[in-house]
C-alpha cells in the first residue's frame, strides 16, 4: 500500500504523520513544489497548474490514494485533479474543520492565510456549517512561510499577532492551513495565555484526511503493524530527501524515526 501526499512545501507533514500512525507499514510518497512555492499568492489557474504537475509526478509512482494536503490547492485545483486522476487514483482534498468546530458550540475562530480569510470559499463553509455560532476569521500573514522555513522568531511573531486578533472567549480554533498544524501547541499556548475559557480545542484536518485516504484505498487502520513503510520524497518532481526544516517538527522527526528509506 502506498499513499501519496502533495503540497507546496512541508505542510503535508501533519497528514503524512497521521497516515504513518494509522499504518506504519504504508509506503509514503511526499510530493512538493519548492520551485513554485508559495502557492498562496498565485492565481487560481497558476495554483492548479502547479498542483497538477506535482500530482502527476506522484501519480507516476502508482500510489493507491493521493491526499491534497494543502487548503489552497484543495480550493482551486481539486476538481481538475479529480477529473484527470480519478477513478484510477482516488484524490482526497483538505477542507478546514469548520463543521466539527461549530458542532462543539461557539464562539470559534478560524486561523487562515490572508488570501483565504474572507474568501468566498471560506465564507461558504461558514454559512453552511457555522451559521449558528459566532465566528471570527483571523488572517495570519507570514505564518505559513515562517513555518516552512522553521524560522522560530518569525513563527512566534506571526502567532502573537494572530492571537491578539483572536477573541478571548473562543472555545475552538480551526487551523485553516496545513502548515499551522505543525505549530499547533504554540498556537494553543499563545491563545491560552489570554483566553477567558478553560480548555481550548484546536481543529486540524490531518487525522480526517488520513483516515479518508485509507478508506478510499480499501484498507483499515493497523497502528500496531510493523514500521516497514518506505519513504519517497519528490521536490518539484525530483527524487530527494526531506528538507532540513522538516526535522524542526515532531511530524518530520516521526517520519525519519520509523521510516525505511526507499530503494
Amino acid at each position: 500500500m502506498k499513499i501519496a501526499l502533495l503540497d507546496s512545501g512541508i505542510g503535508l507533514l501533519p497528514a503524512a504523520a497521521a497516515v504513518r500512525r494509522l499504518r506504519p507499514d504504508a509506503d509514503l510518497l511526499l510530493s512538493s513544489d519548492p520551485d513554485g512555492m508559495p502557492w498562496g499568492p498565485r492565481t487560481p489557474d497558476d495554483v492548479t497548474e502547479r498542483a497538477l504537475a506535482v500530482a502527476r509526478a506522484a501519480a507516476a509512482h502508482r500510489p493507491d490514494a493521493l491526499i491534497v494536503a494543502c487548503n489552497t490547492a484543495s480550493v482551486h485545483a481539486l476538481p481538475t485533479l479529480r477529473a484527470e486522476l480519478e477513478p484510477d487514483l482516488p484524490v482526497v482534498g483538505t477542507v478546514p474543520a469548520i463543521k466539527p468546530a461549530a458542532a462543539g458550540g461557539g464562539p470559534i475562530a478560524i486561523w487562515a492565510t490572508p488570501a483565504t480569510t474572507g474568501s468566498p470559499y471560506q465564507r461558504g463553509l461558514i454559512n453552511d456549517f457555522a451559521h449558528s455560532v459566532a465566528v471570527t476569521e483571523v488572517p495570519c500573514p507570514g505564518l505559513a512561510d515562517a513555518v516552512e522555513s522553521a524560522d522560530e522568531v518569525a513563527i512566534d511573531s506571526a502567532i502573537t499577532a494572530a492571537a491578539a486578533l483572536t477573541p478571548a472567549d473562543v472555545r475552538a480554533v480551526v487551523l485553516g492551513c496545513t502548515h499551522y498544524e505543525l505549530v499547533g501547541e504554540r498556537i494553543r499556548a499563545a491563545i491560552g495565555a489570554r483566553s477567558a475559557v478553560g480548555t481550548l480545542v484546536l481543529h486540524g484536518s490531518a487525522d480526517a484526511v488520513a483516515a479518508q485516504a485509507l478508506r478510499r484505498s480499501g484498507v483499515v487502520p493497523a497502528p500496531d503493524a510493523a514500521p516497514t513503510g518506505r519513504l519517497t520524497v519528490l521536490l518539484s518532481g525530483r527524487e530527494s530527501e526531506l528538507p532540513a526544516a522538516a526535522f524542526a517538527y515532531a511530524e518530520g522527526r516521526l517520519l525519519r524515526a520509523v521510516t525505511t528509506p526507499a530503494v
